[in-house]
């Protein structure tokens, strides 16, 4: 009789549905002629990258290859993946890198993923990586040690000024998601991202979206 590692059964499941969700097309886009259409996503781990780390990652003057463009116009992800290591050697491997590259390196995980990794890790917004655990990052040409900057993003929507306005918000106010699905639930205070080339798109994690049963919900709806 074969016995399976749970551990090793559970890392697949994970990465089959991130490849799947990864693959998917835009997201689920929910619209009407009295409110803007509005894309949700969900987001499966990822990492981002300096082109220094990059080039420590993958050798000097590498550079980022698109894999498949993103809904929000000039973002990617990337051909390029790493290993993610956290304590005792746990890994996750195969991690995407998004692009373009940024003036941070971060790591952006579901709880899930920090709990198989062994990291208790804090839910943040890009870029605020304050009381956020390190681990170490593993690409071809080499390592690097991230002191801090693992953290799970925080829900979120991307918008520009024109629905922000229909929406009566500001960045950095907070929304609501309602999902309707077999698992119907309210998602509250998603942080509010507006920029002026944004398009209106939402952002969970995996976590999230297993929560909701993403894959068969029938609508979605942005409320104060």
């Amino acid at each position: 009789m074969i016995t399976l590692d749970r551990g090793i059964v559970e890392r697949l499941v994970r990465d089959a549905l991130s490849k799947q969700l990864l693959s998917s097309p835009s997201g689920r886009g929910v619209g009407g002629e009295d409110r803007p259409e509005l894309v949700v996503n969900v987001s499966a781990r990822h990492a981002h990258v300096t082109q220094e780390d990059l080039e420590r990652l993958f050798g000097k003057g590498h550079q980022l290859k698109p894999f498949k463009w993103l809904y929000q116009d000039g973002f990617f992800a990337a051909e390029e993946t790493v290993t993610v290591i956290g304590p005792r050697q746990r890994i996750i491997p195969n991690v995407r890198i998004l692009g373009p590259c940024r003036d941070h390196s971060q790591i952006e995980l579901a709880f899930t993923d920090a709990v198989a990794l062994g990291l208790d890790i804090p839910v943040r917004k890009s870029g605020d990586h304050r009381d956020s655990p390190g681990c170490w990052m593993m690409g071809p040409a080499g390592m690097i040690r991230l002191e801090r900057g693992v953290i799970r993003h925080e829900r979120h929507v991307h918008i520009g000024p024109k629905d922000a306005e229909h929406y009566g918000v500001k960045d950095g106010d907070r929304l609501h998601l309602r999902v309707k699905s077999d698992c119907s639930a309210v998602l509250e205070d998603l942080l509010v991202r507006m920029a002026p080339a944004s398009k209106l798109e939402v952002h969970i994690d995996t976590d999230e979206g297993n929560a909701v049963d993403y894959p068969r919900a029938t609508k979605f709806e942005l409320v104060k």
